[in-house]
């Protein structure tokens, strides 16, 4: 798991032996387009990283704060990946609010399997002409 010889690891390649991201292309290309922070800074996907630094990940919906505990330039097991970090418990705590928050948000919102009859379309437009 941990390098010794290793006292830094780029970034893109760290982000990839974490399992953050399928392959390093997509880890590079999240990194350039911004969805990747160090300490609060945008980074490059070269940028040699070291143990205790905090990364800000953000994947689709979800958005990450991890601190580096070790390093490691192989991918392996996700058992094993998962101890080259730990995730901060504020991220953990808004992860799971956000989560909550987007089902009851889908939840709420009625939607209709079907387009609607010729009278449903009728009193949308009555609605509609009485509401302007």
């Amino acid at each position: 798991m941990t390098d010794q010889p290793t006292q830094k690891v780029r970034l893109d390649k760290w982000l990839w032996a974490a399992r953050f991201f399928k392959t390093r292309a997509l880890a590079k290309t999240a990194i350039e387009g911004g969805k990747v922070h160090i300490d609060g800074q945008r980074a490059k996907p070269s940028k040699e990283i070291t143990t205790g630094i905090e990364l800000t990940i953000r994947q689709g919906w979800d958005e990450k704060t991890v601190v580096v505990n070790n390093l490691s330039d192989q991918r392996r097991g996700a058992n094993e990946a998962a101890l080259l970090y730990t995730e901060t418990e504020a991220s953990i705590e808004l992860r799971t609010k956000r989560a909550e928050e987007r089902k009851a948000v889908n939840q709420s919102a009625s939607f209709q399997d079907h387009r609607p009859s010729k009278k449903e379309r009728r009193q949308i437009h009555r609605f509609k002409e009485q509401n302007l």
